[in-house]
C-alpha cells in the first residue's frame, strides 16, 4: 500500500509540472498581480469599411507675392521745328490791296520746290487778286479769306479752306498739324480780318503729327506788307521770322464779325490746306 501510495503521489507531482510548463506568460501575471491584462491591436495598413484617410497636414508656407508691372515712363515731347521757307520765296505786295494775291504768290513758292519759276511779278499779281475778289462774297469790293482758298485751289496747291478756331493755342496746333502733314504754308487772317500773312514753319514740342495738344512755341510767318508795318497793330517781321505765340498774338487776332458775313462762327481765321496736294 505504502508503495501504491508512493506511486500515486510522484504522478500527481509530474502532472503538476507538466501543467506549469504549458500556462502562457501573461496568465500566470495576471495571476500573480490580480490585474487584467490589456489587448494590444495594430491598425490596420489600409483602409476599410467605415475607415477614413487622415487628410494631409495645411501648408504653414505663404504664397509668394506676384511683383506689380514695372510703371511705363511716358515719353518727353522733344523740340521739333519745320520750315518750308527758301531764300526768294518772299514776294511783298506791290499795292496796299493786294496782300491776299501775294501771299498766294508765296504760298505756291513754298509749295513749288521743282525750280519751275519763282512767282513774283506785279502783272501776276495783279491777276491774282482780281481771280481772288471774283471769288469773294461780302467783301467791300476787296479779297477775304474764302476768294483766298479758292484761288489756292483753283491754281493747283488745294484744295485749302477757311476755318474759324475760337482759341487761340489750338489755332495753332491746327496750323502746325496742317502743315507737318501736307507739306504746305498756312493763311492767317490778320488784324481782325484786315490783312493777309503766310504761315512758313512752327517750332513746338513734340511732332504734331503724332502729339494731338502738342505745344506750338514758335511760328514761323511772311508779312507781305515787310518791311512797313502799321501804325496801329505794329512793324511787320522779317520774311520767316520766327515769333513766340505771345508776339504773333498782338496782330493774329479773332475776325471781326462786322467786316464781313459768313456761317464761320467769330474766332482766329485760317486759310488750312487739307490734303496733299
Amino acid at each position: 500500500m505504502i508503495g501504491a501510495r508512493a506511486r500515486l503521489l510522484a504522478w500527481l507531482l509530474a502532472l503538476a509540472a507538466l501543467l506549469g510548463a504549458c500556462t502562457p506568460a501573461g496568465r500566470l501575471d495576471a495571476v500573480a498581480t490580480g490585474q487584467p491584462t490589456a489587448a494590444i491591436f495594430s491598425a490596420p495598413s489600409t483602409p476599410g469599411a467605415g475607415a477614413t484617410t487622415p487628410a494631409p497636414p495645411a501648408s504653414t508656407t505663404a504664397p509668394s507675392p506676384v511683383p506689380a508691372p514695372a510703371p511705363v515712363p511716358v515719353p518727353v515731347p522733344q523740340p521739333f521745328a519745320l520750315s518750308l521757307y527758301r531764300e526768294g520765296d518772299f514776294v511783298p505786295q506791290y499795292t496796299f490791296d493786294w496782300c491776299v494775291a501775294a501771299s498766294i504768290q508765296m504760298a505756291h513758292n513754298l509749295i513749288d520746290d521743282t525750280g519751275g519759276g519763282t512767282w513774283s511779278d506785279r502783272t501776276q499779281q495783279n491777276e491774282l487778286w482780281e481771280m481772288a475778289r471774283a471769288r469773294s462774297s461780302n467783301s467791300f469790293n476787296g479779297a477775304n479769306p474764302f476768294g483766298w482758298a479758292q484761288v489756292l485751289t483753283e491754281a493747283g496747291m488745294g484744295p485749302y479752306r477757311v476755318v474759324s478756331i475760337a482759341d487761340y493755342r489750338q489755332a495753332l496746333q491746327t496750323a502746325a498739324r496742317a502743315i507737318a502733314v501736307t507739306g504746305r504754308p498756312v493763311g492767317l487772317v490778320m488784324w481782325s480780318g484786315r490783312h493777309a500773312w503766310v504761315m512758313s514753319g512752327f517750332e513746338s514740342l513734340g511732332d504734331p503729327r503724332q502729339v494731338p495738344a502738342v505745344a506750338v512755341t514758335g511760328v514761323r510767318v511772311l508779312d507781305p506788307l515787310y518791311p512797313y508795318g502799321s501804325p496801329q497793330w505794329g512793324p511787320s517781321p522779317a520774311p520767316n521770322s520766327l515769333l513766340t505765340p505771345e508776339e504773333l498774338a498782338t496782330q493774329f487776332v479773332v475776325r471781326e464779325p462786322r467786316r464781313w458775313s459768313s456761317d464761320l462762327p467769330t474766332g482766329y481765321l485760317l486759310v488750312l490746306p487739307t490734303a496733299p496736294a
